[in-house]
């Protein structure tokens, strides 16, 4: 017979351990509830040289840089937008290529309610030296409507390359071949610069004008977002006095573009001192607030086109001799920057 002190139970090695874990988990729920959720033992940090490389791997964005693309829009006039693109060597050919009609550069165009100016398939080769750009573009720049389309491709190749500093004219090859003059008649002879944009056609009386001159006026576009610069023929001098002038006719009736001022809105006087330009309107004009932008994409038209003229840095509005509160801060620094026409309407716009 066994008495109590002489019987040993028999140990199962397994239920021990499994005793253990269970009474180890009981333990560390019972510290977690006791501490309220506090911090109990200091934190085990693991040394980032162990880390292994797929979990310290972070995605950096490539530094980019601003360039100015020129597109066109449903009513043929070309808009130039200040875009950032990735920082490159070339950045001048990497611009001209963002202009070429793909899937991927129309997209991009679409965005902002334009569309690509230079005929799909174009290859562009380009060589800077000295001031002078020479492009050479594939034949399929020789693929064109009319003489209008085919102006307008060399316009806009020479007002992108003539935006960079380096770039001072431009001059033309096809397939790598001098040519002086495209399919129906653009004359790309000779070294070409940097003109304004858009000419409005002219009046027979201000073309017989021996005097006329060309101011840039800018005016909104058809929806609003963007601002279209616009080349007018006067027979004045050109200066701010005459484009104010002139912008507040607004742009010709079949235009296409937006009277940015009120109807009937009178200018009582132009004053260009210490680099500000005042300008005084009449009473008429505070009817701009009832725009449906309150009349910041006006103001900005307006700026722009008095700070194209050297020495007029800043632009001071009054109504009836009375300063006038602009509905924007600072002079715009570019008519069309990507970020802000797409962050202000970021729907995407349809272009025939």
């Amino acid at each position: 017979m066994k008495t109590w002190k002489s019987w040993k139970p028999k140990i199962n090695r397994a239920d021990v351990e499994r005793v253990l874990i269970a009474c180890s988990a009981a333990l560390v729920l019972l510290l977690a509830v006791q501490g309220g959720g506090q911090k109990t033992t200091d934190m085990y940090e693991e040394p980032f040289d162990q880390i292994p490389v797929e979990r310290t791997s972070v995605t950096m964005q490539a530094p980019t840089q601003p360039t100015i693309v020129y597109y066109k829009d449903g009513n043929g006039y070309l808009v130039p937008v200040e875009r950032e693109i990735e920082k490159q060597d070339g950045i001048a050919k990497a611009t001209l290529a963002l202009m070429v009609k793909d899937a991927k550069n129309d997209m991009e165009a679409a965005r902002l309610g334009l569309l690509t100016v230079l005929p799909e398939g174009t290859k562009v080769d380009l060589d800077i030296s000295g001031g002078h750009a020479r492009v050479d573009l594939s034949a399929e720049v020789l693929n064109t409507a009319d003489a209008e389309e085919e102006s307008r491709i060399v316009q806009a190749v020479v007002n992108t390359l003539t935006e960079f500093d380096t770039v001072k004219d431009v001059e033309f090859l096809v397939d790598g071949q001098k040519r002086s003059r495209l399919t129906h008649g653009t004359d790309v002879s000779g070294r070409m610069t940097r003109t304004h944009l858009n000419l409005e056609s002219e009046t027979a009386a201000v073309s017989a004008f021996s005097k006329a001159n060309q101011v840039q006026l800018y005016f909104p576009s058809e929806s609003g977002r963007l601002l279209v610069p616009v080349t007018r023929t006067v027979y004045s001098d050109a200066d701010v006095e005459t484009a104010i002038f002139e912008f507040l006719k607004g742009p010709k009736d079949d235009s296409g573009l937006e009277k940015p001022l009120p109807e009937e809105t009178g200018l009582l006087g132009v004053t260009v001192k210490d680099g500000v330009a005042t300008i005084n309107f009449t009473g008429e004009f505070l009817d701009i607030a009832k725009n449906s932008d309150g009349g910041v994409q006006a103001m900005r038209a307006l700026m722009l086109t008095c700070t194209q003229f050297p020495g007029v840095k800043k632009v001071e509005v009054l109504v009836d001799g009375e300063k006038y509160t602009m509905p924007l801060t600072g002079a715009p620094t570019f008519a069309n920057i990507e970020s802000e026409v797409v962050e202000t309407f970021p729907e995407v716009m349809s272009v025939e």
